[in-house]
């Protein structure tokens, strides 16, 4: 356990703010103040495990309030950043709390998501240890069920028997395993793909109850299910399936079998608390100034629901107590209407990064489509390139599109880099359609495309209000 500790801890400590940054640009243009932040907070984690112990836990983590429009990559900066450490992310919006009492959720809720997210991340990471163990046990399972061993009353031999048995099992056994041996080749080969096997799964049915309750749903629905497992054992079922789909069930049986589950859930819980990060969208919409009646109510109520959570706090999850003190919250909104003042003097102390992000040019949207490693143009051409369909952007195409979002952004609501996504899936709608029966598999978009087929939609405000 401390090996992979100390394993996570230096490949934390490969990247430098300088190279996290680095990591973002690679999907992510401009934004260079938030991605310094993130960057910071980062490092900061790795920072914090080399002081000495006395002193670790002192340390609280910076959480951050990204302050910015929709669509310029706030979400997108934080999911990065938790994908590049491997850590638990989860994004949840503000407003949701809002609603508790007839349809919303308790705050502490976030904290058991995220933990269930870190308990799948752990256990796929011990799936991937003994992967190589359950692939050879589930193949030699696989291979009983294709070459099933001979059932025979086995006869206590005479005297003068036993000598010429002994020959005959020898033979017969060899027999079986130069079988096996082909079954095996032929197994890895694929050559026994569409043949048919009949395999016992489990199958459990728990009855379905429901609870209406204001608090506590979760603590209740873990241990309802918890009870019924318990009470209705699950049984077995014949099932007839292809090789290649008992191959993986197989697997997944055996690989249940290797995986030590306690050792899964503490290495989740340590995830959760160390490495965690929860991106809470909308913060705005829960801060509100003026007198404090009606809805303000409501959302000071959930500020205060959310400030013993990222103050740091004990939430009881199905999988034993977890502890928030260093959870990193990245806190997000545009702050159009309400700034991060309006929010609760203790709250704001707990964010203690502001960081501002500038809305996108024209400049920007042209990047957007071409630069990053997931860029819209490379995703469209990969998708038709499916249906052998070449296509090819021309640079006056790219800067057409680019000055066609930022004009819509202007006049209607400004949804930032989103608005490409519906110009583009507007653009290349006929496209799209008849890619498979296209006899001109070349299709080169320029300039004068773009214009033809977007002229009535940005002529006509009425339409574009519907289509872009």
């Amino acid at each position: 356990m401390e090996t992979k500790e100390r394993n996570k801890d230096h490949l934390m400590k490969v990247f430098t703010p300088r190279e996290i940054v680095s990591e973002l640009d690679k999907y992510i243009i401009g934004q260079n103040e938030a991605k310094r932040s993130v960057a910071i907070a980062l490092r900061n984690r790795w920072r914090r495990q080399q002081v000495p112990r006395e002193l670790r836990d002192e340390i609280a983590p910076k959480n951050i309030i990204m302050i910015g429009p929709t669509g310029v990559g706030k979400t997108e900066i934080a999911r990065r950043l938790a994908r590049l450490a491997r850590s638990p992310f989860l994004k949840i919006e503000a407003t949701k709390f809002t609603e508790v009492g007839y349809v919303g959720r308790d705050v502490e809720a976030m904290i058991r998501d995220l933990t269930e997210l870190a308990v799948s991340m752990a256990k796929k990471d011990e799936q991937e240890r003994v992967k190589t163990k359950a692939r050879e046990m589930s193949e030699e399972r696989l291979l009983d069920l294709l070459l099933p061993k001979k059932r025979e009353e086995i006869r206590e031999p005479e005297e003068g028997d036993k000598e010429k048995l002994l020959e005959v099992v020898k033979g017969d056994k060899w027999e079986i395993d130069s079988t096996r041996e082909k079954l095996r080749r032929l197994l890895r080969s694929g050559k026994l793909d569409s043949r048919y096997v009949e395999l016992e799964v489990s199958h459990r049915s728990i009855p379905m109850v429901e609870v209406f309750s204001n608090t506590g749903l979760e603590e209740m629905e873990f241990n309802i299910k918890e009870v019924f497992g318990n009470l209705f054992p699950g049984r077995k079922k014949k099932k007839r399936v292809r090789v290649p789909e008992a191959t993986e069930i197989l697997f997944q049986e055996e690989s249940q079998k290797l995986i030590d589950m306690d050792q899964v859930v503490q290495e989740a819980i340590r995830m959760t608390e160390q490495n965690g990060i929860i991106f809470l969208d909308e913060l705005d919409k829960i801060a509100a100034s003026g007198p404090k009646y009606g809805p303000d109510v409501s959302r000071e109520g959930v500020q205060r629901d959310l400030l013993p959570i990222v103050e740091g706090s004990t939430v009881t999850t199905k999988y034993g107590m977890v502890k928030t003190d260093h959870i990193l919250f990245i806190a997000a909104g545009a702050f159009n209407l309400s700034k991060p003042s309006d929010l609760l003097p203790e709250l704001q102390g707990r964010f203690p990064i502001r960081v501002e992000l500038d809305p996108l040019s024209h400049e920007d949207f042209i990047r957007i489509l071409k630069e990053p490693k997931n860029a819209l143009v490379t995703q469209y051409r990969s998708l038709l390139a499916t249906e052998g369909v070449d296509l090819v952007f021309e640079e006056s195409a790219v800067d057409e599109i680019a000055l066609i979002a930022s004009k819509v952004n202007e006049r209607m609501e400004n949804i930032g880099a989103r608005r490409l996504h519906t110009v583009m899936e507007k653009l290349l709608d006929d496209i799209s359609f008849n890619a498979p029966d296209m006899d001109q598999k070349r299709v080169v978009i320029d300039k004068a495309h773009v214009a033809e087929k977007l002229k009535d939609v940005i002529e006509d405000e009425y339409l574009s209000k519907y289509i872009l």
